[in-house]
């Protein structure tokens, strides 16, 4: 049984566990925790974005966006500046 697959996040391949979800790669990205509905466990605010596959996925989806193998997940982050 394989325990890890690989995603390419951002362009760049990334071994996930075989049941990550997205919620888990985005907690794992930006190394905040983060509540059921992707937002941050410390009120927050996250600034991110994520899709998979091409595909905007919306925050409350995001724990129930399962990743598969060669998955093409973007993730981006929100600067402020101009």
């Amino acid at each position: 049984m394989t325990t890890t697959q690989t995603v390419r996040v951002n362009g760049e391949e990334q071994a996930v566990a075989a049941d990550a979800s997205l919620l888990d790669l985005v907690r794992t990205m930006t190394g905040h925790e983060l509540r059921a509905d992707g937002s941050r466990a410390d009120g927050g605010r996250l600034g991110v974005a994520a899709a998979v596959g091409g595909t905007v996925v919306p925050r409350g989806r995001w724990g129930a966006q399962a990743l598969a193998a060669g998955d093409e997940v973007e993730i981006v982050t929100a600067v402020q500046g101009g």
